[in-house]
């Protein structure tokens, strides 16, 4: 696609106004979320180099339907998009280039997108308001750890992301990947990380725009302020190692210029508009964001240590291809944000939770009671309950008849936050047994997610007679390595269960 919004299009009040919708997914599920846009909107979207990040056109009028895809984190209306932009070696020359940028860009029609997303987001915030003072739960505060700076990692010194208030220095001066970062990290992950030095692209794939933190941008206010003066903030992420500048610079000074281009207010946390300024080696993209909070909150109100994205629970039971009537477990469903996704988009299954943590199962249950509740509000008449039951049992020892499970998806644990490295030698292989027992033969299939590859992989090779590894999708979570892997049950036969009493 040639570069989106080049000049306005002629006639644009006669003719629709078209949107170009940047997205930030899961790294490692971009073909998942450009399939789910294909297939709800009907949009060829094209996937970044950029990694985590996918791109594609829609009417605005469908902005409604975008906001429900499933897959994606952050939703960004794209300004202008430069594939080859040509940085000055000077840093002073650079950074007057990005600032002279600002006249050049064709705003208009991205902002009234953006307005027409934020009258959308007005007739929700009036459901919203009763709901949102009981998930600021204290729970989420403490322990949602993986969730919180997700796809940061403290990548290499050739990136940073960082925001900025035109003009004035941030107090948060440092590169927000630190900042923000931080959270998630628990200084456990340290060891793992000098792994895979390519996977440096993925610090920034999180937008900051989701950051949870300081994102009420002031909801309920705008309408009657449309004259007041928005206030706004530019976000930078910036990866590659050929810039003489940082993002914070870069956030600044184009921050600056935008101030003065609009007469808009610098506002870090209370702002009504968010700048995006993308920087990936000669690729620039300027957008506006569309979400606030992340869309991966949207089924969790009671976090764990390391509650799963609702998006990649998504693109993980995707990858399994749910049919009607199909069984799905999750024997070790946590707060139980895979059976909720599952449950939530593939009604006609039904799905079945377990975990051995009586805490885990607690947060689950609180979890589908939000859940349900949130469906009784949705003025229908009857609330429809959801297909999905959640159990206290031990992994190794479910209470389940053998080969009457179509699909398990789990997240297995990692050994960081939850169990160890050491435990897993004993349990992965414990786990892959007891799957394979209650997994139908021959049609059965698996999706598990682990950052321990290691130890699942010496556990896969002594389960081969029952286990056959299918597709494997790297991904990034909490910023660590992880993989998912897709598995097929074989025609072996498992051996029955002995009676233990």
């Amino acid at each position: 696609a040639a570069a989106a919004g080049e000049g306005p299009a002629p006639a644009a009040e006669d003719a629709e106004l078209a949107a170009v919708i940047g997205a930030t997914v899961p790294t490692g599920f971009e073909l998942t979320a450009a399939e789910e846009v294909q297939e709800k909107l009907g949009s060829a979207a094209r996937i970044s180099r950029d990694r985590g990040k996918i791109y594609f056109e829609v009417p605005a009028r469908g902005l409604p339907q975008v906001h429900q895809l499933r897959s994606v984190d952050n939703l960004f209306v794209v300004v202008q998009e430069f594939k080859d932009y040509q940085f000055k070696d000077n840093k002073e020359d650079a950074l007057k280039d990005l600032e002279d940028l600002v006249k050049k860009l064709p705003w208009t029609d991205p902002l009234k997108v953006w307005e027409l997303n934020n009258s959308l987001k007005k007739k929700k915030t009036k459901r919203k308001k009763h709901n949102l003072q009981s998930t600021a739960s204290k729970e989420k505060l403490n322990d949602d750890g993986e969730e919180e700076g997700t796809d940061q990692k403290d990548a290499s010194k050739q990136e940073d992301c960082a925001q900025s208030a035109a003009g004035v220095e941030p107090a948060s001066g440092q590169d927000t990947e630190k900042t923000e970062g931080v959270a998630s990290r628990n200084g456990e992950e340290e060891e793992e990380e000098e792994e895979d030095g390519n996977e440096q692209s993925d610090a920034k794939d999180e937008l900051q725009a989701g950051s949870g933190s300081e994102t009420k941008a002031g909801e309920g206010e705008t309408s009657e302020g449309e004259a007041k003066v928005l206030k706004f903030r530019v976000t930078c992420n910036r990866a590659g190692d050929k810039h003489s500048f940082t993002s914070n610079e870069a956030a600044r000074d184009f921050g600056g210029a935008v101030q003065e281009h609009f007469q808009w207010k610098a506002d870090m946390t209370n702002f009504d508009v968010e700048v995006l300024l993308n920087i990936h080696n000669n690729e620039v993209v300027v957008g506006i964001a569309l979400t606030e909070e992340s869309l991966h909150r949207r089924n969790i109100t009671h976090f764990g240590p390391t509650t799963l994205r609702s998006t990649l629970a998504y693109g993980m039971l995707r990858l399994c291809d749910p049919q009607p009537t199909d069984i799905i477990v999750d024997p070790m469903c946590g707060t139980g944000a895979i059976p909720i996704e599952g449950a939530t988009e593939w009604p006609s299954c039904y799905h079945i939770a377990g975990d051995n943590n009586p805490q885990a199962v607690k947060r689950a249950a609180n979890n589908i009671c939000s859940l349900l509740k949130k469906n009784e509000n949705k003025e229908s008449s009857t609330p429809l309950g959801i297909p999905l039951d959640i159990i206290q049992w031990d992994i190794c020892n479910l209470p389940l008849r053998t080969g009457s499970v179509d699909i398990i998806v789990t997240d297995m644990p990692f050994g960081k936050r939850i169990g160890s490295k050491k435990k897993n030698w004993d349990l992965y292989p414990a786990c892959l047994m007891e799957m394979g027992r209650i997994c139908t033969p021959g049609t059965g299939r698996a999706v598990l997610l682990t950052q321990d590859k290691k130890c699942f992989a010496k556990a896969l090779s002594r389960m081969g007679h029952i286990w056959r590894k299918g597709q494997t999708v790297w991904v990034n979570v909490g910023g660590l390595h992880a993989a998912v892997y897709l598995l097929k049950r074989t025609w072996e036969r498992a051996e029955e269960k002995r009676s233990f009493w």
